[in-house]
């Protein structure tokens, strides 16, 4: 086997994202689609996040997880569209090496994340729709901080992990990298030294803080559904599920994308599909998250005509 002598060549010190460089004459029209979906994005989620914190009707568990995954959003899309909006319209496609890893290290810290939180929000529902009545106490304000603090904590440290074995492999060449940010697949395919170890440690890392949430969701919506179909009424079924149906749709399209993105074949031809997925779930289901939660729930109405209106109380 022949073995790459690294030692005599240039160590790079920047990146070249490709981006959509194959249809150059759609730039303008992809930055402007691009562009809208990011100030929508952003706006709706921190619209949520100041409707939850100015209203009190909405400090509740639920609310406070909604909350935090709506700032998680903003961080999220923040994080990779504006280089990517860059790389589109002035063709500044360079990003340095620290500012690749870092990207990749928030872009991976805020997905597996976003994970943990959509399993503490389905084991939420679980309680408020499977027991009901011990729902204040068992859902106690600390527990729904340990939980949160918890899911932010825990990921940004197991990613530090890869992150840290990232740092130390070495970059010699080629720069390209055909995607628009920095993702840990093509940026490990660049590096001229031994990724065995790193690979298997962040597929360990990224299956414990995809599969697991994944499991604890389907485990706690099959409660729920069980509880569901045990309510003697239509209205009381309807009115349960109307409470978890959001946070599902979420869910669902959150791991869709995900999955239908690094399950596609890895193939040149595949490129354009992997793309096409990645848009999806950085930056299309972010935009929709709030939309979806706020569609029919009826306290987020409530407190919106409220800020419209400028009832006394909304502010303090």
């Amino acid at each position: 086997m022949m073995t790459l002598s690294w030692e005599n060549q240039t160590m790079i010190v920047e990146f070249v994202l490709q981006g959509f460089s194959s249809i150059l004459q759609l730039n303008i029209s992809l930055f402007i689609v691009f562009f809208i979906f990011y100030i929508l994005t952003v706006s709706g989620n921190i619209l949520i996040v100041l409707l939850v914190l100015y209203n009190h009707t909405l400090h509740t568990p639920m609310y406070f997880f909604l909350v935090n995954l709506s700032f998680l959003e903003v961080c999220y899309t923040s994080n990779i569209v504006p280089k990517m909006l860059l790389i589109i319209i002035a063709d500044q496609k360079t990003i340095s090496v620290v500012g690749c890893l870092a990207q990749f290290y928030f872009f991976g810290s805020l997905a597996a994340t976003e994970c943990l939180l959509l399993a503490v929000m389905s084991y939420d529902r679980y309680l408020a729709i499977c027991q009901p009545l011990r729902y204040p106490i068992l859902m106690t304000g600390s527990l729904c901080l340990r939980l949160a603090t918890g899911s932010w904590f825990c990921c940004f440290l197991l990613t530090a992990i890869t992150m840290v074995l990232l740092c130390r492999q070495t970059f010699c060449g080629p720069n390209e990298i055909d995607h628009f940010f920095c993702d840990f697949t093509p940026l490990i395919h660049l590096s001229c030294m031994d990724t065995s170890l790193t690979e298997t440690i962040a597929f360990a890392t990224s299956s414990a803080v995809t599969l697991v949430p994944f499991l604890l969701i389907t485990v706690s919506y099959s409660c729920i559904l069980i509880a569901i179909l045990r309510i003697p009424s239509g209205t009381g079924r309807r009115k349960a599920f109307s409470t978890c149906s959001s946070h599902l749709t979420v869910v669902t399209v959150f791991y869709g994308t995900l999955i239908a993105t690094y399950l596609v074949p890895s193939a040149n031809s595949s490129q354009y599909l992997r793309k096409g997925f990645s848009l999806l779930y950085t930056i299309l289901t972010p935009m929709f998250n709030p939309i979806i939660y706020s569609l029919r729930n009826r306290d987020i109405h409530e407190a919106l005509k409220k800020c419209l209106s400028k009832k006394p109380g909304f502010l303090i």
